[in-house]
């Protein structure tokens, strides 16, 4: 692994908090549907509390963005962080006392989800400040691995914890580590905006947001890496016919081991990734390492839809993830090295609207290919199409392969 970045003492303390937090937010991530569906008995009401999640996510990570370019980022983080850690422990509070609102719930859930969206963009635009330009694809790797991590690790520790310790202690359990996150940014240095947004000296508002998706329109490096994600994530991410694959095609090895398994395998996948990126992090020609991972991702997820053994299909799930770190890695070095510092926070916020909603609107698209044409084929398709998108665009958009840090 290259752990270059860790040299540094500011960046590692913003790592390190990530570690904490990694594991303690999917905590919470688990505890919210289980609560909504121990008091509703719906799986109905689990999937209205994610939209509730998810709108405010997309609204604040925009805004967020431009906050995070006109306003000292370590600031930003503080503020926000506090403010995740507060909702933590609402969280907390009303589970301990017994409320059973769903209403409450999801007015909590959207005041977290829009914390995160401000978060967010000031946190990955802060790792080019940190860090040399020739480190961020090592950077990246190290907090995406982490990440990933926290993915595997914490729903199977929120899965043991809650038979011994109950679910409003997980809450409590974030809304800790949280207060490690919030110590660890504020030994951070002070990271004011440069260029013209520190001569502005102006808020950031709905024209600030315009003149970002202004910016990424000519800038074509940034908008292709983008379109790359939606790519792989919209025609590839094949997760919402898991479930009907652990029923159907991989019965008989059991369908709560299969929809495990199946569940796990790209996030192990992206650890593994992350753990040997030193044997990529290196590489100069960024926009090549995204084009030729996200083929290798639909390859990998094509393999998966036409494999009918279990272990077999784990494989093919392992190796789109890490795919998927390789493609995550580079092209968020993209975003970090191609755009000025004025507007990193801008760009931060639309790849945090892209994360989140990709995988999304690929739950709804492969939900209905699954039911029209079998969950094998869906998957599949998906992953020859996002080889033959990724290869047109790549054709097409020269700008992405000549890309180089």
């Amino acid at each position: 692994m290259d752990t270059r970045p860790l040299r540094v003492p500011a960046y590692r303390r913003l790592w390190s908090s990530t570690i904490v937090t990694a594991i303690g937010s999917q905590l919470t991530a688990v505890a919210v549907p289980k609560q909504i569906y121990d008091i509703t008995g719906s799986s109905a009401w689990v999937g209205a509390a994610s939209l509730a999640g998810l709108v405010p996510l997309v609204v604040f990570a925009l805004w967020g963005g431009a906050i995070a370019d006109h306003m000292d980022r370590r600031k930003l983080l503080l503020i926000t962080n506090s403010g995740i850690a507060v909702t933590s422990v609402l969280f907390w509070l009303q589970a301990i006392s017994g409320l059973g609102s769903v209403a409450v719930l999801m007015v909590l859930l959207a005041m977290q989800q829009a914390f995160w969206g401000l978060n967010s963009p000031a946190r990955n635009a802060s790792i080019a400040r940190l860090v040399p330009e020739e480190q961020l694809a090592a950077a990246n790797a190290l907090g995406s691995t982490v990440m990933q991590t926290g993915q595997v690790m914490g729903p199977l520790l929120a899965g043991v914890l809650i038979p011994v310790i109950g679910l409003p202690e997980l809450y409590l359990i974030d809304a800790v580590a949280l207060c490690v996150t919030v110590w660890a940014v504020y030994r951070l240095p002070a990271l004011p905006p440069l260029g013209a947004a520190a001569v502005a000296k102006k808020r950031a508002g709905v024209r600030e947001i315009v003149d970002g998706f202004r910016y990424m329109a000519t800038h074509k490096v940034l908008l292709l890496s983008f379109l790359a994600d939606i790519i792989a994530m919209v025609f590839g991410m094949p997760r919402a016919l898991f479930p009907q694959l652990a029923a159907e095609t991989y019965a008989p090895y059991g369908e709560g081991l299969a929809l495990g398994l199946l569940f796990a395998a790209i996030p192990i996948g992206a650890v593994v990734g992350g753990l040997f990126s030193g044997t990529f992090s290196r590489a100069r020609r960024h926009g090549w390492m995204v084009i030729g991972s996200i083929v290798a991702w639909g390859l990998a997820v094509a393999g998966f839809g036409l494999s009918g053994n279990l272990w077999l299909g784990v494989v093919f799930l392992a190796v789109a993830g890490v795919a998927d770190m390789v493609s995550m890695v580079f092209r968020g070095a993209i975003l970090l090295s191609a755009a000025t510092d004025e507007m990193r926070g801008r760009m931060q916020g639309v790849f945090t609207v892209v994360v989140a909603g990709g995988p999304r609107l690929a739950d709804v698209l492969h939900g209905s290919a699954g039911s029209a044409f079998g969950a094998g084929a869906a998957v599949a398709g998906g992953g020859f199409l996002v080889v033959l998108a990724m290869l047109t665009l790549a054709v097409a958009a020269p700008a992405l392969r000549r890309y180089r840090v």
